[in-house]
């Protein structure tokens, strides 16, 4: 394993400054209301095992890249589900099942949403029926049915496994709790939204400095969203946020580029599954598309690495848990600290107090192993 030394000539793919950012809380709180977000977080904070997860010190790292702060929290210690997920997709059921027991749920999947569906169903005594790609690994298919979900292959991408799920929803009148909003469908998603919210109560919580930038990973742009609505709702200043994805599928950074919602075409999967977006979800993109300071993107290069070096102390001194799509935020803030103009234009200096999140653990256990050992090397 390398020293931190090693990290100096980590670099990122593209950066793109958002020449249309104008973060104003009330248009965000319009898309996610505050009275959601304040119920998101009394229901989920009185389910059984409910506990804030840790907001730990990335030490080392904020030494060598001469930061006040960088805070990680840690999800892979939310409800023993391993994923930020399980605020989301668990709360939607409750909330759209309504205390009735004789309706199915279903969902597509590229793995800890899904989870998070069927923990949540099988809490509530509900049958479920998952939708999985041929991309997702058969450990997360595994973990999804720990919880008595049906889980179902479909061939093709995410986007297949999808439309497999909505048309034997639509014939068998399953209820689907879909973490993707388009304009006719935004119930459900705004319910995982504001689910991920929680995360920014808990950090405000957590300490009192303030946070000056927060580094979100995006897909479909659910997380983010969640996030930027609990900042409006529960930070007294705004950070700047840096919207980071995958190279290979940056829809959220061609969206902002061209100022209108881009489907993009993705040639080749990225490793952060998870991440593997090829067009943004509705909600997220009318948030994102005023709310993010900046988008930058990042390879796949360094996400071995970084995992490794996340469990081995080389960032902090506690040894972390972090999955795949846990390190593209360390990944991209290396980068930009790296690159003196993108620096320069975010503001990043030795009073910044930056937040990472920590999204997943281990979901993937396999996956995990392989990576920690070729991150190792």
């Amino acid at each position: 394993m390398k020293s931190l030394k090693s990290i100096n000539k980590w670099k990122i793919s593209k950066f793109l400054k958002n020449d249309n950012f104008s973060f104003e809380r009330d248009y965000i709180l319009k898309f996610v209301s505050s009275s959601l977000l304040l119920n998101a977080y009394k229901t989920v904070s009185g389910w059984k095992n409910y506990k804030s997860t840790p907001l730990l010190s990335l030490s080392k790292l904020e030494k060598d890249l001469k930061l006040n702060n960088i805070f990680y929290k840690d999800e892979s210690k939310r409800f023993h589900l391993k994923s930020f997920k399980a605020l989301g997709g668990a709360y939607a059921v409750e909330k759209i099942s309504k205390g009735k027991k004789n309706i199915t749920i279903s969902s597509a999947t590229a793995g800890n949403h899904g989870r998070s569906v069927a923990w949540g169903a099988k809490r509530l005594g509900l049958k479920c029926k998952i939708f999985v790609s041929q991309y997702v690994s058969n450990s997360r298919v595994h973990e999804i049915e720990k919880y008595g979900a049906e889980v179902t292959r479909v061939k093709g991408d995410y986007e297949s496994s999808l439309n497999e799920c909505i048309k034997l929803s639509k014939k068998n009148k399953w209820k689907i709790v879909q973490d993707v909003s388009t304009k006719k469908y935004k119930l459900v998603p705004l319910l995982t939204m504001a689910g991920y919210s929680i995360m920014i109560k808990e950090i405000s919580k957590q300490t009192n400095q303030y946070i000056t930038h927060i580094f979100l990973q995006a897909g479909v742009g659910g997380m983010a969203a969640g996030v930027v609505a609990g900042v409006a709702k529960y930070f007294k200043r705004i950070p700047k946020i840096i919207i980071v994805e995958p190279d290979r599928a940056d829809c959220v950074l061609q969206s902002i580029k061209t100022r209108k919602l881009k489907k993009i075409k993705i040639k080749k999967e990225s490793i952060m599954g998870g991440m593997s977006c090829n067009e943004m979800s509705y909600i997220p993109w009318q948030i994102l598309r005023k709310a993010s300071s900046c988008c930058v993107s990042v390879s796949d290069k360094n996400v071995a690495k970084t995992l490794a070096m996340l469990k081995d102390k080389k960032f902090s001194k506690k040894s972390i848990i972090g999955g795949e799509c846990s390190t593209p935020g360390i990944i991209s803030l290396i980068g930009v600290c790296n690159n003196s103009k993108a620096r320069k234009i975010i503001d990043l200096n030795e009073k910044s107090n930056v937040l990472i999140i920590g999204c997943e653990g281990n979901a993937d256990v396999k996956l995990y192993n392989q990576l920690l050992s070729k991150g190792r090397k």
